[in-house]
């Protein structure tokens, strides 16, 4: 299997605790052609259930109704996938292409996977024969330089720290300055979860910002908001405030796998209006994969 493999066993395999907690009794509604009432309840529950969210529930449910009143019978899967893929192609995500030295910043709360996903993230490029500058922009906490460190020596990627406590923007300055003149065509930018107010952890982020733009005016060329599955819909309050002050392009969704609450992906990409870019379906160095509607999907409702 390569790196990113089998999206479809993928994403099953990130969505088997959902599957078996959540879905699996679902899969007796779906092979029905026909559903009373009750059963229409049942299943709407399941959904509900596989944090869906409300506003795609009522859709999903929706649609299944007016197609029982247009044919005698129906196929449930294929209405629930078809209904599905028109929800989460609203908003397609964007493939990582270099054109130049593309700057990504990597933001989000402390404790989601941030520091792991970025390491994930670079062992990918590494893998499509691409050069990689990780930048330890977490200087609030040695353990994450320390973690970029191990990481950037499992992908072959140099590191460039700071000593903790170090001015994140002036490192950020520093990767960018040093990547545009060695041509690199990828920078990857760390940074702090929890500073010590909200207000003061987006002045960070601006600075950040501000003094890339210094050295690439067009820098950061994509933010990239770090969320964790396992955390469900409370983590939209967070990813909210994010999106409002670091000018979010795009989202990541990690700890799928722990997650009997798969269904997720849904109403956070209802509501941020951002395309997903990537899901963590384990602790693997290829379980960040790219996200597919489809082979979502089809891991969502197959048994």
């Amino acid at each position: 299997m390569g790196l990113f493999g089998n999206l479809f066993d993928k994403f099953k395999q990130g969505l088997q605790r959902t599957q078996e907690l959540v879905l699996a009794p679902m899969q007796r509604l779906l092979g029905l052609r026909r559903l009373d009432e009750d059963q229409l309840l049942e299943l709407e529950d399941l959904l509900l259930q596989a944090d869906l969210g409300l506003h795609a529930v009522e859709r999903l449910m929706e649609r299944l109704r007016f197609e029982m009143k247009r044919n005698a019978e129906i196929d449930p899967k294929a209405v629930l996938k078809d209904e599905l893929l028109k929800i989460l192609r609203q908003v397609p995500s964007r493939p990582l292409e270099a054109k130049g030295t593309q700057v990504v910043l990597l933001v989000g709360v402390n404790g989601v996977g941030k520091t792991t996903t970025l390491g994930k993230l670079a062992s990918h490029l590494k893998s499509r024969g691409e050069d990689v500058l990780v930048v330890a922009g977490d200087t609030f906490r040695a353990a994450a330089i320390d973690q970029l460190e191990l990481w950037g020596e499992r992908a072959g990627v140099p590191v460039i720290r700071n000593q903790m406590g170090g001015d994140p923007a002036a490192i950020a300055f520093d990767g960018a300055t040093s990547a545009q003149a060695k041509g690199t065509p990828w920078v990857l930018i760390d940074t702090a979860g929890r500073l010590h107010t909200k207000d003061h952890l987006m002045r960070e982020l601006d600075k950040i910002h501000r003094s890339l733009q210094k050295v690439i005016p067009e820098a950061p060329h994509r933010v990239i908001l770090v969320m964790d599955a396992t955390t469900g819909q409370n983590g939209l309050v967070q990813a909210e405030a994010f999106k409002a002050a670091a000018g979010i392009t795009d989202l990541v969704l990690t700890k799928l796998d722990g997650s009997a609450k798969g269904g997720v992906v849904v109403p956070i990409l209802e509501r941020m209006k951002l395309p997903i870019a990537f899901v963590g379906v384990g602790e693997g160095v290829d379980d960040l994969i790219p996200f597919d509607p489809e082979a979502f999907v089809d891991g969502l409702l197959s048994a």
